[in-house]
């Protein structure tokens, strides 16, 4: 299960997605205290196989990418966005996991990735 909180028109919700559940179903959600504006946890730490950070920044789905806000050796802060992608005509914003410095950026403006592709890796 993966767990996202969406901002739908300032309405903020913490919404658990089931993977591989092809019931047909609607994710149940709820309804969290209204919170600043902040872009979409999109994705979660993870190791990486074989890359120079120790936290993957993996994409939550497919997309293009449309901008890099950060280079590596920049220091971020969790929630810092890295990333902007662009799936299903809306720009997300793809943030730092977690505290660390960007260790490498794996993909480049114009890149179409799938979901789970590590884009960035953080030390």
């Amino acid at each position: 299960m993966k767990n996202y909180t969406i901002t739908v028109n300032g309405n903020v919700y913490e919404v658990t997605v089931e993977e591989g559940a092809s019931t047909g179903a609607a994710p149940a959600s709820r309804a969290a205290a209204p919170a600043p504006k902040a872009a979409p946890k999109a994705a979660a730490p993870a190791p990486a196989a074989g890359a120079q950070g120790s936290v993957a920044v993996t994409a939550p789905m497919p997309g293009k990418i449309l901008g890099i806000k950060a280079e590596p050796g920049k220091t971020v802060a969790k929630g810092e966005a890295i990333i902007v992608l662009e799936a299903m005509k809306m720009e997300n914003e793809i943030v730092a996991p977690a505290d660390g410095t960007i260790a490498s950026i794996n993909v480049s403006v114009g890149d179409s990735v799938e979901a789970g592709a590590t884009l960035a890796t953080l030390n």
